[in-house]
């Protein structure tokens, strides 16, 4: 039988920092990265880890965390495995989610858009910059498949390596890269009381982005 947990005691106040609409440029994508570079400065746990979340296609959520690469031309990216959970389920719905957690500074950012694969080139020269162990874990990982035990995974990785010793790796065709391209975007801040700092700004036709302050 399950252990109940009964959490409803577990509180804590968030005082650290404060958030205002002046604080906040015109294009969110200068905060995001401030915060982004922030969080790596402090030399906080994981500062690039970000949560993506996609749909099954009968339209149940479905949650994983990557760590971020890139902001690049307005777009997250990251790369991972296209026969994956999360690539075949992007591969039937471009739309998704991402999330932004660092509670050293009791903040998060939320984004919502539509993710499209990088082109080969780009995943090939990204793929090259990887240690050569990260490389080999890419070819041989079935990702997100049943796999019979752990000493399955390392004879394939211990067999791939040895046949690439001394040679380059090539990137699988089946990894690569994936690009989000943002149209809502939701800062939130911590505070005392509960009243929390929460911004949202989204994207609108013309390529300007509107800005509101939500309630906590």
């Amino acid at each position: 039988m399950s252990k109940d947990l009964h959490l409803e005691n577990i509180r804590r106040e968030y005082t650290s920092l404060s958030l205002s609409r002046k604080d906040l440029p015109a294009d969110p994508l200068e905060i995001v990265s401030t915060w982004i570079d922030q969080a790596i400065e402090a030399k906080v746990n994981e500062p690039t880890a970000v949560i993506v979340g996609t749909a099954t296609p009968e339209g149940r959520p479905s949650m994983r965390t990557v760590l971020l690469k890139e902001v690049l031309e307005g777009r997250f990216v990251f790369y991972s495995n296209y026969d994956s959970r999360k690539g075949k389920q992007i591969a039937a719905n471009p739309h998704v989610a991402l999330t932004f957690l660092w509670h050293e500074f009791e903040r998060q950012i939320h984004i919502e858009g539509t993710i499209e694969r990088l082109p080969a080139a780009e995943s090939d020269a990204y793929f090259a910059m990887r240690p050569y162990k990260s490389r080999v874990g890419a070819r041989i990982s079935p990702q997100s498949q049943p796999i019979p035990s752990r000493e399955y995974i390392m004879m394939r990785f211990a067999a791939e390596s040895l046949r690439f010793v001394g040679r380059e790796v090539p990137r699988p065709e089946n990894w690569g890269g994936f690009a989000v391209t943002p149209s809502r975007i939701e800062l939130w801040q911590g505070r005392d009381s509960r009243l929390h700092d929460r911004f949202l700004y989204e994207l609108q036709e013309d390529g300007t982005w509107s800005l509101e302050r939500l309630a906590p």
